[in-house]
């Protein structure tokens, strides 16, 4: 029997700048130009089958028309089969950024700059943290959790393990985190000419994370709202002067880029 499962988000998260704006053009596509330009491109099929027999007097033909309606059933059957998994991850992968960005903003105040969605070639880092303890590079996996079971992810400096069950992703995000904070490592450092310190996180929304011997040498994995005491205890790195410097120059990067996507 499949294990049933439930989303590790307990409470919605707020509202992210321009969210609101960003529903209603969704909600205004969906209904004021999708459903209408299907709409028309059905009735303009009709009137030209109609025009057809205008021109070219032909008795009724149900059964192409049935066989091509069926076949659309089956297609859109098809889709949707495949499309409707995507969504509901990719609804739970943005619902979980959108709380892990709500505690990341409250670093702030503790002399943190905050970047979301750093976009990157053919890929992106779902949040840069930059203050006194360097350059955050922040992965973020909104992963289900089992409904029966009071599932918990290990962490021995190397791999995620979810237990009781054992599993392990397939595509480790260990790995990812330090790719990407390599990344953002050559990136600073060209642009800024300086050499700071990034160090990868993984962040868990709605997992307790058992730290292992090693697990907070390198790469942090942790559940957001640990982070702030993980920094706390972390050595400062970067002065005033260097924060507003890498601050700077991954500011003008992600403007620059956004501008060449546009």
């Amino acid at each position: 029997m499949t294990q049933r499962k439930r989303s590790p988000i307990r409470e919605a998260p707020l509202p992210s700048a321009g969210q609101s704006l960003r529903d209603r053009r969704n909600r205004i596509w969906d209904d004021r130009v999708e459903t209408p330009l299907f709409v028309a491109a059905a009735a303009i099929a009709i009137a030209a089958l109609e025009w057809l027999r205008v021109f070219f007097p032909l008795p009724p033909q149900p059964w192409p028309l049935t066989a091509l309606a069926l076949g659309a059933i089956v297609f859109l059957g098809w889709r949707l089969k495949s499309a409707v998994p995507v969504i509901r991850r990719l609804k739970r992968g943005e619902k979980g950024e959108r709380a892990v960005g709500q505690e990341l903003e409250r670093l702030r105040e503790k002399g943190y700059e905050v970047f979301h969605d750093v976009p990157a070639p053919g890929f992106n880092i779902d949040h840069v943290l930059v203050g006194p303890a360097g350059l955050i590079c922040i992965e973020t996996k909104t992963w289900s959790k089992p409904v029966e079971t009071n599932a918990k992810i290990a962490f021995d400096g190397e791999t995620i393990t979810v237990l009781p069950s054992g599993w392990r992703p397939g595509r480790d995000p260990v790995r990812q985190a330090r790719a990407l904070a390599d990344w953002l490592h050559d990136l600073i450092r060209k642009s800024a000419g300086r050499d700071m310190h990034v160090r990868p996180v993984v962040l868990l929304p709605g997992w307790w994370v058992e730290q292992g011997k090693g697990a907070t040498r390198e790469v942090w994995v942790l559940e957001p709202k640990a982070l702030g005491a993980f920094l706390l205890r972390d050595a400062q790195r970067l002065s005033v002067e260097e924060i507003k410097l890498a601050s700077f120059h991954l500011t003008q990067y992600v403007r620059a880029t956004l501008r060449e996507e546009d």
